[in-house]
This record gives structure tokens, C-alpha cells and sequence, in this order.
């Protein structure tokens, strides 16, 4: 079965007809040297995975026809992973490994000692689509615009609650958290949390605050240790 896997915004289901934009057919015809007849795979995040041949191919567009469903739809658990971006190829790091390691949804938070004030949505979201075809999801988590932690806060729905991974708990013995239910992990800046921002999450009810180990962590080893550890005692793992 073909390795290849792309990631459409269409229906799929047996005999349904994809149409693939440029971009698309640039990579199966001219950068992989796919031609008619040739297998590739595709999701939705909806109808799970198919299976589709090449039905025409050429060097702006083509079409695909879909087979077989080769699996159901399955969805991560129900994880946001909160993050202040860091210079540009760690950023696109933390987007990467959060979709392999299976958080729904990745929400980049302005904090007080951010260093990077903005971000491309459309190019991380990008990104989430390639890891996402690469490590074999179903689904692509969709990648928020940059908030201010303070304003997310003031909106927070309580029921989600939120694992709090500080930097100053380093070498502290705190349980991780065992509540089944919507989770986000929330990892800080380079800098770490201000004063006034470790002052607020600790005083929230639903913020739960780990150590991540006896180190401090660079923020994208923070991400992936932090993902790690929630995925083992809560997630599908």
C-alpha cells in the first residue's frame, strides 16, 4: 500500500471524485512522479482514511477517485496544547510534535516574556497538515490565532482543566494529574512566567501545577515531555 497520504478538504467515500488543487498536484505529479493509475491515501479529518487512485493527472490539477476505506476516523483525545512561540524552526517543532503526539488543538499564547509577538498562522497550520499526513492521523488539529494569556483566561471554560508546567516546580514531586475529561497543557516562554502570571494560574481552580522532570526544559523539550507524560496517564496511548 501506497506510503504517500495528503490530506483534502472534500468528502471521500467509495467512488467519490477528489479535485486537487495546484499545490497538490504539484507534489503527487511533479515531486513524486505519480501518474494515472497510481495509489495514494487520503483523510479529512471527517470520513477517515481511503484509499484513491490517480484518475487524471496533470501539472496544475488532477483527480483522484477514491476505493476503500483503509480506517475509521479516529480522533485524538480531547487535549489543546497551550504555547508561547519561540524563534521560528522551534516553533514549527512544537506544531510538529504536538500533532504526532496527538493533541486536538494548538493554541500559541502572547505572555509577558514571549519573545516572538507574532506569528503565520496559515504557515504552522501548514505544518500541522504535513506532520499530520506524515505520522498517520486521521485529523488535523487546527492551529488558533496568537491570544494574550490574560485575555484567554478571562474566557476559560473551568471544565477544561489546565496542566501548568513551571519551570521554578523543577525537581518537585507534583502528582500528575489524574482527572479524566477535556484537558490543555500550557507550557511558557524562554523566559518563564512572570510573577504576576505564576500568581494567577496558581489561584485558579482549574489549573493543576507539574514538574516536568528535576531539569528545566527548553520550551519545545518542554512541549514533547509534557505531551508525553499527559498522553501515558490520560490519553490514548
Amino acid at each position: 500500500m501506497s506510503r504517500i497520504r495528503l490530506y483534502v478538504d472534500h468528502p471521500l467515500g467509495a467512488g467519490q471524485t477528489v479535485p486537487l488543487i495546484r499545490e497538490q498536484a504539484h507534489y503527487l505529479f511533479g515531486v513524486m512522479r505519480l501518474g494515472e493509475g497510481a495509489e495514494v491515501l487520503l483523510f479529512n479529518g471527517r470520513d477517515g482514511e481511503w484509499s484513491a487512485r490517480v484518475a487524471e493527472a496533470g501539472k496544475r490539477g488532477g483527480t483522484l477517485a477514491c476505493a476503500a476505506q483503509t480506517r475509521p476516523l479516529a480522533p485524538p483525545p480531547d487535549l489543546w496544547l497551550l504555547f508561547a512561540p519561540v524563534k521560528k524552526a522551534r516553533t514549527d517543532f512544537i506544531v510538529e510534535k504536538a500533532v504526532e503526539m496527538g493533541a486536538a488543538r494548538l493554541c500559541p499564547v502572547q505572555t509577558e516574556f514571549t519573545n516572538s509577538e507574532r506569528i503565520r498562522r496559515d504557515r504552522l497550520q501548514a505544518h500541522a497538515v504535513e506532520a499530520a499526513e506524515q505520522c498517520g492521523a486521521t485529523t488535523v488539529p487546527e492551529v488558533a490565532d496568537l491570544a494574550r494569556l490574560d485575555r484567554l483566561l478571562d474566557g476559560w471554560d473551568p471544565s477544561r482543566r489546565i496542566m501548568l508546567c513551571d519551570e521554578t516546580r523543577a525537581g518537585d514531586d507534583a502528582a500528575l494529574p489524574a482527572e479524566p475529561g477535556p484537558w490543555a497543557i500550557l507550557i511558557g516562554p524562554e523566559g518563564g512566567f512572570s510573577d504576576a502570571e505564576r500568581a494567577r494560574l496558581a489561584a485558579l481552580p482549574f489549573t493543576r501545577p507539574v514538574a516536568l522532570g528535576p531539569r528545566i526544559l527548553r520550551a519545545d523539550t518542554a512541549a514533547v515531555a509534557a505531551l508525553t507524560l499527559w498522553q501515558t496517564q490520560l490519553g490514548d496511548w
